[in-house]
């Protein structure tokens, strides 16, 4: 059985159903599965990865997770009690073989009783693919490969450079993972520096992943995913304050606490115009995840300065398919100007030396109304309905992106 425990999936998925309990316990919702890699062929594993999810929604939360969740500040006991008779259930998840080779899968259902259910299919079809076509894989190639990492992380000038692992969804295999996380806890934990001054110090800040968070000891990271903003689209009073209702619902929930604002549903430029002064100092900061890196956390910088806000209070968080040399890049470029974060994810947890899959679960609509994002990224967008993608670019004042051969490829 691959996913053993609920707690095996990211915190933001936590953090996101405490707000539809709280706020939208009546949401409905639809999820659609892709793999954006061309020519694999998952449908042969269909049955495979149904008997997975059938065991899947066979678990319940143990009392000691329960109690883990519940000693996090920003974790209500409503929430805990609630998750105490908790259940993914069958019937809301659909999968379906093509002949093509594609797999469709389609979840929907309540939004309270769906949301969980992303993270953990997502584990499932990685490690059910990679276990069949990779049935003795290179695990010395793979610590090879994490130990040039943690090489190049300790390179001179950069024990300020902290990364989290952000890796669940894509990794490899869960005992990889786990193993992923141990070596970087003893090789990247708490240190003295410099060695006389008492201070400790970690280049490794934790992981998304919350069971390991607890069982190894580490920090458990998330706040929001696309998904939270893009139901905003449909639980608003306007679309055009979609993003505005979506941030005000947040801080209304953790007063101060989980306070990385996600800026790329609606591209940076959308983001900033309702990113206003009030947002600036209510949020600790904003997290990248589509578009150029550079100019994001430029142009971020900028909105700060011309705010009045000091960028030195403030945190860049950086997690879009990041590797090591590009973090180390990032790092260089922002040092000093701003705080920093680094989410990697599948170079850290399925980097073996085989192709991953990039497989996704995004959520399509909400309350029966489309929804969608329209990131710096063109070929992350992900919706079935044309009309609403091209309104919605009208209401935030989107333009419409040139069409490439690589974009209809990846769309």
């Amino acid at each position: 059985m691959i996913i053993q425990s609920l707690l095996d999936t990211d915190l933001y998925k936590f953090t996101m159903m405490q707000v539809v309990l709280h706020h939208f316990p009546g949401a409905r919702v639809e999820y659609r599965f892709k793999c954006r890699n061309p020519g694999v062929d998952l449908a042969q594993f269909a049955n495979e990865i149904r008997d997975e999810i059938r065991q899947l929604c066979q678990l319940q939360f143990k009392e000691p997770e329960l109690q883990y969740l519940r000693s996090m500040r920003f974790i209500k006991s409503d929430f805990v009690d609630f998750l105490g008779l908790f259940r993914l259930n069958e019937k809301y998840i659909d999968i379906v073989p093509k002949s093509s080779g594609e797999l469709e899968i389609s979840i929907k259902g309540p939004w309270l009783y769906t949301i969980l259910f992303e993270i953990p299919v997502l584990a499932i079809v990685n490690e059910v693919y990679l276990r069949n076509t990779q049935k003795q894989p290179d695990l010395g190639e793979g610590r090879r490969r994490l130990e040039t990492k943690i090489g190049q992380l300790q390179a001179e000038g950069l024990s300020d450079l902290k990364i989290a692992d952000y890796g669940t969804r894509r990794r490899f295999a869960k005992d990889w993972h786990e193993e992923v996380l141990r070596t970087l806890t003893s090789r990247l934990g708490p240190v003295t520096v410099p060695p006389q001054s008492g201070v400790k110090t970690a280049q490794f800040a934790g992981t998304s992943n919350v069971l390991f968070a607890m069982k190894l000891g580490l920090i458990p990271l998330g706040t929001m995913a696309h998904e939270y903003l893009q139901a905003c689209q449909a639980l608003g009073p306007r679309l055009r304050d979609s993003q505005i209702f979506g941030f005000e619902s947040w801080a209304r929930e953790y007063r101060g606490d989980l306070g990385i604002a996600l800026s790329d549903v609606y591209g940076m430029s959308a983001f900033l115009r309702d990113f206003d002064l009030y947002f600036c100092k209510l949020f600790d900061g904003a997290r990248h995840d589509s578009g150029d890196p550079f100019q994001w956390g430029e142009r971020m910088l900028a909105h700060y300065v011309a705010k009045r806000v000091d960028p030195l209070t403030k945190t860049l968080i950086f997690s879009d398919g990041l590797t090591v040399p590009r973090t180390i890049e990032l790092y260089r470029q922002f040092r000093g100007r701003c705080q920093l974060a680094f989410g990697i994810g599948t170079n850290l947890t399925n980097d073996l030396g085989y192709e991953p899959l990039q497989i996704v679960i995004k959520m399509i609509r909400c309350n029966d109304q489309p929804v969608a994002k329209l990131s710096d990224t063109p070929s992350k967008n992900m919706c079935d309905d044309e009309k609403y993608l091209a309104y919605l670019r009208q209401v935030f004042e989107i333009e419409q992106p040139p069409v490439t051969s690589s974009t209809l490829q990846k769309s």
